[in-house]
Parts: structure tokens; C-alpha cells; sequence
């Protein structure tokens, strides 16, 4: 069981960033999400101050779709990140943040008029085009605005990063983008870039989600600017930005090798400065989007036994008082997760339980086959590396309340998300 930094054991309980669990269930109760602040800000450095050239400007997105709040904004904001917007929703809530919207870039293969008519009423800065039919509806509405929009064209480079099937998004056959391999690709582009109200810029590429491979990022590199020659010389167009997208892998067991960071960023601009040299390109901005590398190993998802039991079959269960509801990626992915028993970090670990919820679904298990000491109700059990994908994708399934989120820092909590009421379940009904 990794402890992360920040994470330290005293008198047998763990404290996350000087707070003990104990103290955070007695404030706030459980299931309760917390996110260590210094974790979350050192990452944000680790990518503004190693992801940088003197060739060209780079810039770092927050890809708020991995966990996207107020306060999250405001730090992304405040230490120099732009942001990845894919919704009406997370457009506003970066809006209300207090992000200057030029650094937005708004994203998805579906966008709606609603969507598109908002951005442009904020000032999203980037707008990126997923496909013909939406090429049209963007450019009659920006038209039909009075506005000039910069743009980016999203294309598929066809490589198969390895990663769950469910978050590969460079396939042929993947819903987002325009394959590099289409003919009518040009003509497409050509379009784009006749218009008045369209400030054409560049491409858009994104391989995919948890990918360890540094080599798989190098290649995309290499296919997209081979790409970007060929538009060049055919249309005679200069492409001044590559968005290259994120989907650096991250820890969350054993099982798992992510590269060394800051050592992989400045590999990275080294690749992507030879490459434009190869490729005789003369960029002006290279952007990349972080989002669950910025934010899974920050936050941990602390719950209480409820009880335990043994099966006919000899499986021997934890029962937690959250579920799929606060973590639905085992039942999405078969998503892997570490878990301790937060108040016995002293006790050996020679018991093997499932972890599972209190969600009406035989798939509602959180960890299989954890290590730990003998549970007991009443125990503190807390799953790790739940900072991305989690609190983003809750639902009120079984009609459960969304949980609180907390921010620990140097000894001291706060509370930045309101944990739902069983009022605010039945808010919205007629």
C-alpha cells in the first residue's frame, strides 16, 4: 500500500497532509472525499515548470472533465493553467472561477447550440472542431455572432495507445476526430480556413487515457507534425499551434509503472522540438491537457465499515457505507484500487477482503482481494488515488447524496463541497 506524499502514520492512523482521519470523520463525516491542496499545487508547478520551451510558447490545461469544482478552478487559475472545457456546465463553472475564458478551449464531438452560444457570450478563446457537421453549426453561429473565434481542428493519428478499450481515443473507429488517413481531410481544412469569422490555428490530437508508454506520445508527435507538413505544402497554409492532448499514466497499484514526471515533460519538448526541426514546421505554441495526472493521486475517498462477512464460498467481505455510487470505475472498467484500514496502519496487513458498497448491484465492489488488518465495524477505511474520475462521475444512485469534498492542508481542512442533503435529492422534483 503506497503512502503518497504528504501522507504520514502517527499513533497508528494516517494523517493526510497533518490531518488525521479521525479528526475528518468527526468534522465532516463519511464517505467523505479528500484532496491533499499541496499535492494538487505541486503538480500543477511540476507541469508549468518542466513543460516549457525557448522555441515556442507552451501552455498547460487543467482537463476540468477529470474533477471539476470551484475551488480546483481557482488553484488551476492561479498557478498558471488554462483550461479544457467539454460542457455547458463546465464552461460556467470555470467562468465562475474567475478564469480569464480566452485560455479556455472548448472540446467535444457533439457541441450544442446552447453550448456554443454560451461560449462564445463568456469568450472562450478556443473553440475545437470535432467534425463536419459540427464545422457547420460553429461557423453559422459564430457568423451569425458578430465574433472571430480561434479554432483547432481535432484529428485522429490511428495510434492504438495501450489502455482500456474504454479510453482509447486515437482508433479508427473512435468517435472523436477526423482521420489523419481521410482524403476529404484537406478539403475540410481548406473550408475552415476560407472563413472570416474562423481564426484557423492548428490541430488537435489525444491518444487516450492511462497510457505508460512514453513511446506512444513520441509517435503521436512525429504522426501529427508529418501531418501538419503535408497540410502546409498542399493548401499552403502556415499551422502555428499543436494542442498534443494529455493521458499520462498514473499510479493507483502495484500493477502500475507511470514515468517519472518532470523528467518525462522535458523529454517531451526535446521530442517535439526536433521533430518540428524534421519536419521543417515553424510553431508558435504547443499545448498539452493533464487532467487525472494533475488530480487522481491527490485525493483519497475515506468511508466507515459497516460490517463484515463471510460467504458459503469462503469470500470474505468489507462492507463501506459509499459504493459505486462515490466510485463507479470498477463497475465502468474494472478500474484497480489500493485501500488501508485508516486507524490500524500498525496492525499487520494478514487479512484478504472485497471491499464493496452499499449499492443495490452485485457489481458494486470498490477493491478486490485488499490486503488488510482484521476489520472491525466502525474501522476507517480509506481507498487511495481517487482524485480523478470519481467525484466527476457520482451519481445519486439508490437515491444516495453526493458526498462532501475536503482540502487539507499543513494540519487544517476545509470544506469546499457541500455534501447533498436529502432535500437537495428531491430539489428539482415535480
Amino acid at each position: 500500500m503506497r503512502l503518497f506524499d504528504g501522507m504520514t502514520v502517527e499513533n497508528g492512523e494516517l494523517n493526510i497532509s497533518g490531518v488525521g482521519v479521525s479528526e475528518l470523520k468527526a468534522q465532516y463525516g463519511t464517505p467523505l472525499y479528500v484532496y491533499d491542496e499541496n499535492m494538487l499545487v505541486n503538480q500543477c508547478r511540476t507541469f508549468i515548470n518542466n513543460f516549457k520551451s525557448s522555441r515556442f510558447s507552451t501552455e498547460v490545461l487543467f482537463a476540468s472533465k477529470a474533477f471539476s469544482c470551484l475551488e480546483v478552478l481557482r488553484i488551476a487559475n492561479r498557478e498558471g493553467l488554462g483550461v479544457d472545457v467539454v460542457s455547458l456546465g463546465e464552461i460556467h463553472t470555470a467562468y465562475k472561477a474567475g478564469y480569464d475564458m480566452r485560455r479556455a478551449y472548448f472540446h467535444g464531438n457533439n457541441k450544442t447550440r446552447e453550448e456554443l452560444q454560451y461560449a462564445l457570450e463568456v469568450g472562450v478563446g478556443t473553440i475545437v472542431i470535432d467534425n463536419n457537421y459540427e464545422y457547420e453549426m460553429i461557423n453559422k453561429i459564430v457568423r451569425e455572432s458578430g465574433n472571430t473565434v480561434d479554432v483547432l481542428l481535432r484529428i485522429n493519428t490511428g495510434i492504438d495507445a495501450h489502455t482500456h478499450e474504454y479510453i482509447k481515443t486515437a482508433k479508427d473507429d473512435s468517435k472523436f476526430g477526423y482521420s489523419v488517413y481521410d482524403e476529404t481531410i484537406y478539403d475540410l481544412i481548406a473550408d475552415i480556413n476560407n472563413q472570416s469569422n474562423l481564426n484557423f490555428v492548428g490541430f488537435h490530437s489525444h491518444i487516450g487515457s492511462q497510457i505508460f508508454e512514453k513511446t506512444s506520445f513520441f509517435e503521436a508527435v512525429k504522426v501529427v507534425m508529418e501531418f501538419t507538413r503535408r497540410v502546409q505544402e498542399r493548401l499552403g497554409l502556415t499551422i502555428s499551434v499543436l494542442n498534443l492532448g494529455g493521458g499520462f499514466g498514473v499510479y493507483y497499484t502495484e500493477e502500475d509503472r507511470p514515468f517519472e514526471l518532470a523528467e518525462f515533460l522535458r523529454e517531451y519538448i526535446e521530442v517535439v522540438e526536433r521533430e518540428s526541426d524534421n519536419f521543417g514546421l515553424d510553431l508558435t505554441k504547443v499545448v498539452i491537457e493533464p487532467g487525472r495526472s494533475l488530480t487522481c493521486n491527490a485525493g483519497s475517498t475515506l468511508y466507515s465499515v459497516g460490517g463484515v462477512k463471510k460467504t458459503f464460498a469462503g469470500r470474505e467481505y468489507v462492507f463501506v457505507d459509499g459504493g459505486m455510487a462515490d466510485n463507479p470505475r470498477y463497475a465502468l472498467y474494472k478500474a484497480k484500487y489500493e485501500a488501508m484500514l485508516a486507524n490500524k496502519m500498525n496492525e499487520e496487513a494478514d487479512a484478504t477482503y472485497t471491499v464493496a458498497g452499499k449499492c443495490c448491484e452485485s457489481g458494486d465492489m470498490l477493491v478486490m482481494d485488499a490486503k488488510l488488518p482484521r476489520a472491525e465495524q466502525g474501522d476507517l477505511l480509506l481507498v487511495s488515488s481517487t482524485g480523478a474520475y470519481n467525484y466527476s462521475m457520482s451519481s445519486n444512485y439508490n437515491r444516495l447524496p453526493k458526498l462532501p469534498v475536503v482540502f487539507v492542508k499543513d494540519g487544517t481542512s476545509r470544506l469546499v463541497v457541500k455534501g447533498e442533503t436529502l432535500e437537495d435529492l428531491i430539489r428539482q422534483d415535480i
